[in-house]
């Protein structure tokens, strides 16, 4: 059985990793801060980072080249996000993000 991982947000930002596939994330509000979990198109959660307020998860977000899916007109014409329920599912490369290997902090 798969863990669930509850996730309320749906403003939806994405990256085009590759030929019809992309990586998303969702931050959510928490009671120390927010969280930005990262989701395959499949709905599996495959990383997070945490961070101190939505602000700096948004800035993070867009310095790693993500953008928000409802700024996108076009997007929806070629991808949808991934639809609840999520459930972890870890990267066969380990952490993607939470590594620093495909992460720039600053």
């Amino acid at each position: 059985m798969r863990e669930e991982i509850n996730i309320q947000s749906r403003d939806f930002w994405f990256k085009v990793i590759d030929m019809l596939q992309q990586n998303w994330a969702l931050i959510e509000t928490e009671e120390s801060g927010v969280t930005v979990y990262f989701i395959s198109d499949s709905g599996g959660v495959f990383d997070e980072l945490s961070f101190p307020n939505s602000k700096a998860a948004v800035e993070a977000l867009r310095r790693n080249r993500f953008g928000r899916y409802a700024e996108d007109p076009e997007a929806g014409d070629f991808m949808q996000p991934p639809a609840p329920p999520y459930h972890c599912h870890p990267h066969p490369n380990g952490p993607i993000y939470s590594s620093g290997r495909f992460w720039v902090l600053s």
